[in-house]
C-alpha cells in the first residue's frame, strides 16, 4: 500500500521529527535547537507520509514574506524539513508530498514557494529555480589590508553580550531587510535562530561573540563571530569565523569589517553566506588572497505566475507576453502579459502570441533579479519569439543589488 499523507499533530511530532533526523544522518540536535524548531514548526503546514506506524516522509512550510525588487514584500511559503526514508525511496513519496504542499500553498494565496536544497538536483523538476547565490571567503588577514570610506572613524564599536544585545540586532535586521531582494520577513520567534550556538557550528572556536557598532548613541551595525586560537612554532595563527553582520551604511559596515580583520592573534577570517556584491570586496588590497567561492542558496518557485509577477517592481518599463510552461502546476501554463515599471505592475492571461517562451523554473531563477534572462537565453532555456524583446525585458527584471538569503530555514 502507498504511504498515507497526514497533517502533523502534537502527538506525532517526536516520531515525525525522528524520521527527519534519521534521513539527515541520525545525529540528535542540542536541546535548545530542538526546542526552537518545536516552537517554530507550523503543524497545520507540515505533512508526514506514514507507512503504518512508521513516518517515512516529512515536509513542512513556514509562513514568510520575501523582499522583492522595488522594496516590496510578497507572501511566501518557506519549504522545509523535507525527507524520505532510505527504505522508501523511488516510490513517489516526495512527488506526492510536493504535489500536496503546492496545492496547499496555492489555496492559501501565497504566490511564491522557497527552499534551500541539501541536494540541488532534486527540486528543478518541481519548478524551483536558483534565485540567489551566496559568497564564502577565507581571507588571509595577515596579508590583505582594508581601505575604509570617510566616516568610519566616527563609528564606535563595543563588545555586547549576545543575549542582551539580541533585541537591538533584531531591530537592525528588520530595518535592513528591504535593502535587497531575497530577504525574509519573519514572524515572532525567529529572532532566536541566530542566537543558537551549538559547538558543532564553532569549528573548535569560542562561544558566539557580538560587537555592536554605534554612532551618536544609535545602533548602526553588529557582527557575531567566533574566534579560534591556534599557535605554531612561528607564533599565533588563530582564526575568526563570521556568523552574522548587518550595517545600515558604508561607514558602519567598514568599521565592523576592519575590526574583524584586526582581531589580535588571528590571521584568517572565514566568511560564509554573504551577498555576491558584499561591499568589503571592493575595499581589500588583494582579492586573490580572499579565496572566494560561490554556491546556490535560495531556490524559488512561482506558485501563481500572475500574482507573483505583479507583486514586484521593474527596473525599466516592460510590456511582454510570456509563454510559460509548468508541467507540475499546470494552472500556470499559458500566455501571460506583464506590464510594469518601477512603480508597479500587472500580469494577466492573454491570447496574444508570446514574445518570450520559458518554463516556470527560469522565471523563478530570474524573479529576484540575480539571474539575467539573457544569460538563461544563452543557455538555451529562454526562447525569444519576437526579435528585440529579450534585452529590454532582461534589463527590467534586474536588480541594483544582488539578492541574498541571510539565513536558512
Amino acid at each position: 500500500m502507498d504511504p498515507e499523507l497526514r497533517v502533523l499533530s502534537r502527538d506525532t511530532m517526536d516520531t515525525w521529527y525522528g524520521g527527519l533526523l534519521r534521513a539527515f544522518g541520525g545525529v540528535d540536535e542540542p536541546p535548545d535547537e530542538r526546542a526552537l524548531w518545536d516552537d517554530l514548526t507550523e503543524f497545520e503546514r507540515s505533512i508526514g507520509a506514514w507507512d503504518g506506524d512508521e513516518c517515512v516522509g516529512t515536509t513542512g512550510a513556514f509562513s514568510f514574506t520575501l523582499s522583492v525588487p522595488g522594496g516590496g514584500f510578497v507572501p511566501a511559503a518557506g519549504v522545509t524539513m523535507v525527507s524520505v526514508a532510505g527504505t522508501h525511496r523511488r516510490r513517489g513519496i516526495l512527488t506526492s508530498m510536493m504535489r500536496r504542499q503546492l496545492d496547499d500553498v496555492r489555496a492559501l494565496g501565497e504566490p511564491l514557494a522557497l527552499l534551500t536544497a541539501s541536494e540541488p538536483a532534486i527540486y528543478g523538476r518541481f519548478g524551483y529555480g536558483i534565485a540567489s547565490r551566496q559568497l564564502t571567503a577565507e581571507i588571509d588577514t595577515s596579508r590583505v589590508t582594508l581601505a575604509v570610506p570617510p566616516g568610519t572613524d566616527a563609528v564606535r564599536l563595543r563588545y555586547a553580550p549576545v543575549e542582551e544585545s539580541a533585541a537591538r540586532c533584531e531591530a537592525l535586521y528588520v530595518r535592513t531587510i528591504g535593502s535587497r531582494p531575497g530577504m525574509l520577513g519573519r514572524t515572532p520567534g525567529w529572532e532566536r535562530l541566530p542566537l543558537l550556538d551549538p559547538p558543532s557550528e564553532r569549528d573548535g572556536g569560542s562561544p558566539l561573540q557580538c560587537v555592536i557598532a554605534e554612532r551618536d548613541g544609535e545602533t548602526v551595525g553588529y557582527a557575531r563571530f567566533h574566534t579560534k586560537p591556534e599557535w605554531d612554532a612561528a607564533g599565533p595563527r588563530g582564526s575568526v569565523r563570521l556568523r552574522h553582520l548587518d550595517a545600515v551604511d558604508p561607514a558602519a559596515s567598514a568599521a565592523l569589517w576592519r575590526f574583524l580583520f584586526g582581531i589580535d592573534l588571528t590571521s584568517t577570517l572565514h566568511v560564509r553566506n554573504r551577498p555576491l556584491d558584499d561591499p568589503w570586496q571592493y575595499l581589500v588590497s588583494d582579492l586573490r588572497r580572499c579565496r572566494l567561492q560561490v554556491r546556490d542558496v535560495l531556490h524559488l518557485r512561482l506558485v501563481d505566475v500572475g500574482a507573483a509577477l505583479a507583486a514586484r517592481a521593474y527596473r525599466a518599463p516592460v510590456d511582454v507576453v510570456f509563454g510559460v510552461q509548468d508541467d507540475f502546476c499546470p494552472w500556470n501554463s499559458g500566455h501571460w502579459r506583464l506590464t510594469g515599471d518601477s512603480g508597479g505592475a500587472t500580469c494577466v492571461r492573454t491570447d496574444d502570441p508570446a514574445d518570450l517562451e520559458l518554463s516556470v523554473r527560469e522565471l523563478g531563477a530570474a524573479y529576484l533579479g540575480g539571474t539575467a534572462l539573457t544569460a538563461l537565453a544563452d543557455a538555451g532555456l529562454v526562447r525569444e519569439l519576437r526579435p528585440g524583446t529579450l534585452a529590454g525585458v532582461s534589463l527590467a527584471f534586474g536588480s541594483d543589488t544582488a539578492p541574498w538569503l541571510p539565513h536558512g530555514f
